[in-house]
């Protein structure tokens, strides 16, 4: 997403592997700016939750996203610039950015306020009659981070906070596109989801060595508030270190903790594709999981006909994380959206989580240009009206798998119909087959002939026909099929080695209706 690209941004509206040096959790020495932050966050969550003011003029409420996007911050203005690697960029109030934020910098312990300016923007196309407007009280919509991520000769964007309490991120030579959030509450609820928002920002002013950019912000919605504190580290894969306090103002029915949101409209997994010349459209192309007892969970995703939650129950988590986990250009053939360079993002706990569950909710989508699946953490220990809640973890984002992920790899989903050649008016036509393939990790180094075994298991119903087959490259296919049935089949194998696991567990749930 360049530096206008804001038609899958989220203003609250919209739908939308720790393989790496850990970011230092030694923050910064000065700790009273983030407990005023978090006095803030608590006093506000003991007094009844007020909406913020409308603020925006008038002309940059109902402009469109073409108008939107013709109003530019000047780079010539980046703040910081000349003074550290980190520099600052802004974005403008408007189109769907209709509750502007609060922006502070922190420089030698004095917070100023980062007031709006229309100088540090350019209005062109049909945005030059804006100019004539009084654009009194626009303020800021966001604002964006830049450090020279890929070579010392240009200041790339690598992190972006923009809309309710999105953020997104970018390692080296990679390309935005699943969104992180600060938090999720009723995430695909019947009653509907609350989108908390970072009202207010403080920036602390980078030094001119500076490695990691820390910033606070201040988070309200009708159920809560809270204070955040993140620590930004560009690099190969770009980590950031979250601390947060929340203070419920209401009791919360699902609290989502450290929510991803990615977009999936069609790929191996589909069983209707639009017209459309690229073979695999999607930021994610599966959830991995990597429990409390050690077992690493793959979950390909899917667009469905209907919502689709389903939950991973666990303790104490080591990590999950939404993955691209295909990165070959000939598997998408877009040039524009680079889909290949899409980062995966992983997530790891740094305090404890607990019981609970990583919940995954799939939602129908007819194009790319909605976000359509989101994955975050609930725990069982629920967030009631009067309480407070830390969460302290990590999120980064990746190319390849964490380097502690030494199984086997799913690395193809396909099914169809279990019919061969005139087959297609007997039973066997009813049938479902599907094909896993698994290659990479313990599986580098087998033999065909090795006795590896085919785990297998449903819920509820019956499998057919399971079975294992070497592959060429190294690869292995897990096989099997489902017999005609009304009813959704929630199905989990992998492969095994005299009883020790050589891959990942695959687990899929085929909704016949869809």
């Amino acid at each position: 997403m360049g530096f206008n690209d804001v038609g899958k941004w989220h203003a609250g509206r919209w739908m939308v592997l720790l393989s790496c040096t850990v970011v230092s959790t030694a923050f910064a020495e000065d700790e009273k700016h983030f407990s005023a932050v978090i006095e803030r966050a608590q006093e506000l969550a003991e007094a009844p939750y007020q909406a913020p003011e409308e603020s925006l003029p008038h002309a940059l409420r109902e402009i469109s996203y073409d108008t939107y996007r013709q109003i530019r911050f000047n780079p010539e203005h980046a703040y910081w610039q000349e003074e550290s690697p980190f520099s600052l960029q802004l974005f403008h109030s408007g189109f769907i950015f209709q509750t502007p934020v609060v922006l502070h910098v922190i420089e030698n312990d004095t917070v100023n306020p980062l007031p709006y300016s229309a100088d540090d923007y350019s209005y062109d196309g049909d945005a030059q009659a804006l100019k004539e407007q009084d654009l009194t009280g626009s303020d800021h919509a966001g604002f964006r981070l830049h450090y020279p991520l890929n070579n010392n000769d240009y200041n790339d964007e690598f992190a972006v906070f923009l809309g309710a309490s999105y953020f997104r991120i970018v390692g080296r030579d990679q390309a935005y596109g699943l969104s992180t959030r600060g938090l999720a509450i009723d995430t695909g609820s019947a009653e509907g989801e609350e989108f908390p928002s970072f009202r207010e920002f403080w920036l602390y002013k980078p030094s001119s060595d500076a490695e990691q950019f820390e910033l606070l912000a201040l988070m309200d919605s009708p159920s809560l508030s809270g204070a955040y504190r993140f620590v930004i580290k560009p690099g190969e894969d770009t980590q950031v270190e979250v601390e947060a306090e929340l203070f419920a103002r209401d009791d919360v029915a699902k609290l989502g903790v450290a929510p991803l949101t990615s977009m999936f409209t069609y790929g191996d997994t589909s069983r209707e594709r639009p017209d459309d010349f690229r073979p695999q459209v999607h930021d994610s192309d599966g959830l991995l999981i990597h429990t409390g007892s050690n077992e690493w969970i793959w979950r390909p995703l899917s667009n469905p006909e209907n919502v689709h939650t389903s939950a991973f129950v666990d303790e104490s988590p080591q990590g999950f994380g939404l993955m691209q986990r295909e990165r070959d250009f000939t598997r998408y053939l877009d040039a524009e959206a680079h889909y290949h360079r899409r980062p995966s993002q992983w997530v790891v706990p740094i305090d404890e989580w607990g019981p609970g569950h990583v919940e995954l909710v799939e939602i129908p989508t007819p194009d790319e240009t909605h976000d359509n699946i989101v994955a975050y953490w609930v725990a069982d220990d629920t967030l009631n009206a009067g309480e407070s809640r830390r969460l302290h973890y990590l999120t980064h984002t990746l190319n390849a798998q964490p380097e502690s992920h030494t199984l086997g790899r799913a690395i193809r989903t396909r099914h169809g119909s279990a019919a061969g050649p005139g087959q297609t008016d007997s039973a066997v036509g009813e049938q479902r087959q599907f094909i896993v393939d698994f290659q990479g990790g313990a599986l580098e180094d087998l033999a065909a002939d090795q006795p590896v075994e085919l785990d297998i298991s449903i819920q509820d119903g019956d499998v057919l026909l399971p079975q294992v087959t070497a592959l060429p490259n190294n690869a292995w296919r897990a096989s099997f099929r489902l017999p005609a049935s009304d009813t959704p089949a929630d199905v989990s194998l992998r492969l095994t080695l005299n009883g020790e696991p050589v891959s990942e567990t695959w687990n899929y749930v085929w909704y016949p209706d869809d």
